[in-house]
């Protein structure tokens, strides 16, 4: 038992797997050994925080942290940069996670996805060259505010939006729904102007603190960012740009092969399969995502991964899932960041040899002309 004065202390060990454990010492304080963090649980955000924190103590000259923006409640939206020393300019790959509240499998991912990164990155001479030329951005919570809430209780646990206030008059709801709040083709398809809407894109774009942080961080390093992916659930699938079905990427078919060959390698873990394609053809049209701005501000590799299930549990995955979950998804990500680095860096790659349904000339032409026209707005976004 604590006494009145213990405290919460962290053990600097961060090492794979295992319970959480909490131990007693002799001076009355309680620790946390991160050795046996449990990965296979879902956490709030003040442990996240806190593991963040000793993820950084733990792996100096390795992990940095950074906070890039803050939310509508006041809460830091922070990344752990992964990589080692280089003295050439280095490349990027973003990851966020958690960017609707009520998905927790996305967290528990990017936690897992840090651990093995850190396990392994000696002993993985592929791993480790990646680490030499590129840095890995990682949010393991985007959307801070709504994830917190999502925690308070059993009426709140299935909550998606921001927490934002309205600000329309006549409404007392809360919140945006982030994925429809980034200036591409914002406001078009998939979207609803009902403020109480889980879809509401907000009264602009870029009205939400945390896609204003995003926008505003990757914009800065657009030219070094091979790859952006966003990770959520459910429905296991693997989504490329874009969200509005008459506009297609100009290197759909490479987004499409290096997709379709991380669902293969995904399968190969647990036979768990993933369906990739754009959003209108495998889910429903949408605007305003994150994974379409990011294609066309400029970066080449954008993906979301929508994680288990198919709908049997739905957001409320059980936890012996979620190890399992990771495995695949890691397995994945690692298929795509792969490929973008070796491709980056005149490196040999291959990815299975998938076929792939090419879009009409006539979609093509449409997806062409609307993406010069968005690419040439997107220097007006900070005004809108």
């Amino acid at each position: 038992m604590l006494g009145s004065a213990g405290l919460l202390v962290l053990a600097l060990f961060l090492q794979s797997g295992g319970g959480a454990s909490y131990r007693a010492v002799e001076n009355g304080q309680q620790v946390l050994q991160l050795d046996k963090y449990n990965y296979t649980t879902y956490h709030p955000m003040d442990e996240i925080f806190t593991w963040m924190e000793q993820v950084v103590k733990a792996n100096p000259g390795l992990v940095s942290s950074q906070v890039y923006g803050q939310t509508y409640e006041g809460n830091n939206i922070t990344l752990l940069k992964i990589g080692l020393e280089s003295s050439s300019r280095k490349k990027a790959i973003w990851m966020d996670c958690g960017i609707h509240a009520r998905e927790w499998i996305a967290p528990a991912f990017c936690q897992w996805f840090v651990k093995e990164i850190l396990r392994t990155y000696k002993t993985d001479e592929r791993l480790n060259l990646m680490l030499k030329n590129v840095d890995i951005y990682v949010t393991p919570v985007l959307n801070v505010d709504g994830y917190r809430y999502s925690w308070v209780n059993e009426s709140t646990r299935l909550w998606r939006k921001t927490r934002s206030a309205s600000r329309e008059a006549d409404c007392t709801c809360y919140g945006t729904d982030l994925n429809r709040n980034f200036y591409a083709n914002w406001g078009m398809v998939g979207i609803s102007r009902n403020c109480c809407s889980e879809i509401y894109c907000g009264p602009a774009p870029l009205s939400e603190r945390e896609a204003v942080a995003v926008t505003e961080f990757v914009q800065q390093r657009a030219e070094d960012i091979l790859c952006f992916l966003t990770i959520h659930s459910y429905g296991q699938l693997i989504l490329v740009p874009y969200g509005h079905p008459q506009i297609s990427a100009p290197n759909y078919d490479e987004l499409m092969r290096v997709g379709l060959a991380a669902a293969e390698a995904m399968k190969g873990v647990h036979g768990m399969v993933y369906t990739v394609g754009t959003s209108p053809d495998v889910l429903y049209p949408n605007s305003g995502s994150s994974r379409d701005w990011a294609r066309l501000t400029g970066i080449p590799f954008s993906f979301t991964f929508e994680l288990r299930d198919k709908g049997q549990h739905g957001f409320r995955l059980p936890e012996e899932q979620i190890g399992p979950t990771c495995e695949e998804a890691y397995v994945g990500a690692r298929s795509i960041i792969g490929y973008v680095h070796d491709k980056a860096f005149n490196l040999t790659t291959t990815t299975a040899t998938v076929p792939v349904t090419t879009p009409s000339a006539a979609a093509a032409a449409t997806g062409a002309l609307w993406s010069a026209l968005l690419a040439c707005s997107l220097a007006t976004a900070a005004l809108l």
